[in-house]
């Protein structure tokens, strides 16, 4: 009888223990961790430097357009019916090809970029995973998201600069090494020809 009793005490001061052991719970804003790390701020600038060319060349068609709506204006009392019926029509085509290379552009760039999140985000997720067991966190909450509502959060949970710091100090960066300078070959020996 007195080993049930004991047995009871003991599992409810296990019990009454883990109640108190406090859980500990952190906040991030995945999106701007990503972001702020050095591979991140690096993927960025390569991906505005890949689509600067088609940026440019939607802006010579707006241009373009420009010119022609602004030349349709000056001359609309004075111009042949013809001539502004031709100019009205290549509005509206340049216009049609501007929208549709413009949503082509748009739908590219976040293919691109949503590539990029979802590589650093899984290297990321390697490095919250790691510092949420190195210092005991029972739950971590992604906060850039809005289905993922944080009404309260006291200071010290949010973590998102001590992630942004382990990674850009423990991951390898991507940017490519530097190339070698070719080693000069060394010409062969010439041998005198065997004279018969």
């Amino acid at each position: 009888m007195t080993n049930a009793i004991l047995a009871v005490l003991v599992a409810g001061a296990a019990t009454l223990v883990s109640a108190q052991t406090p859980t500990k719970v952190g906040i991030i804003n995945i999106q701007q961790a990503i972001i702020a790390t050095k591979d991140g701020q690096k993927a960025a600038t390569d991906l505005q430097a890949r689509f600067d060319p088609k940026k440019k060349s939607l802006e010579g068609m707006q241009g373009s357009i420009a010119a022609l709506q602004q030349e349709l204006s000056k001359g609309s009392n004075t111009m042949a019916e013809a001539k502004r019926t031709q100019l009205t029509r290549d509005i509206d085509q340049k216009t049609k090809e501007l929208q549709r290379a413009s949503e082509d552009a748009q739908a590219e760039f976040e293919q691109e970029q949503n590539k990029l999140l979802n590589d650093l985000g899984g290297k990321l997720m390697v490095v919250i995973e790691k510092y949420a067991r190195d210092n005991a966190y029972s739950l971590i909450l992604d906060v850039s998201s809005p289905q993922t509502p944080v009404l309260f959060a006291a200071n010290g949970v949010e973590i998102t600069k001590e992630i942004v710091d382990l990674y850009d100090k423990n991951a390898p960066s991507t940017l490519p090494p530097a190339p070698k300078p070719a080693a000069p070959k060394a010409a062969a020996p010439k041998t005198p020809a065997a004279k018969p």
